[in-house]
């Protein structure tokens, strides 16, 4: 078996994230700067070594107040934890697209154990012959678990930012 490293496509990939806002919608966000690590022996993507690291000052909800809230203390605190980090531990084999994915998660320097769904769209051989692989990868964290702690209350008792996170990464890789 061939070992291969693939190389992600960052005009085709994104890490998103979305909250609860007041519990009535979701805020969505997203990171800009971001790398991601895959390799594999072939195509077999169940032996799979994968990671990740975004850029917390590159974090955009397209609204720069809230954005700035979000690289504080309260929350990421970019200026003593700069990027956020995932490597995986583990590759279960779900069906022939479907597979989970355990890893580590680090954020703020806390770093726990999570299990991401990941759905493989396939493999193409692309119009330069560089072989090409999708992915949609998502799962959910609560984000006290990482000591992002901001818990305000409004007046009717509402939390303004829910626990829960959920996180959605769309990514595109191709090796020749």
């Amino acid at each position: 078996m061939a070992t291969i490293k693939w190389q992600f496509d960052p005009a085709h990939s994104e890490i998103l994230f979305k909250v609860k806002h007041m519990m009535v919608s979701n805020v969505s966000g997203q990171f800009k700067k971001f790398d991601i690590q895959l390799e594999t022996e072939d195509h077999d993507f169940s032996t799979a070594k994968a990671s990740f690291s975004a850029d917390i000052d590159s974090l955009t909800t397209k609204v720069e107040m809230r954005d700035n809230h979000l690289k504080s203390d309260d929350f990421f605190d970019a200026a003593n934890h700069p990027t956020l980090n995932f490597s995986s531990t583990k590759i279960t084999k779900k069906s022939d697209s479907e597979y989970d994915m355990e890893g580590n998660l680090t954020i703020r320097g806390i770093k726990k154990t999570v299990t991401f769904h990941v759905e493989n769209f396939g493999i193409i051989t692309d119009p330069s012959g560089s072989h090409r692989a999708g992915f949609e990868i998502t799962g959910k964290i609560n984000r006290f678990d990482y000591g992002l702690k901001y818990n305000a209350l409004i007046e009717s008792g509402v939390v303004v930012v829910g626990d829960e996170v959920k996180i959605i990464a769309n990514v595109e890789v191709f090796h020749s």
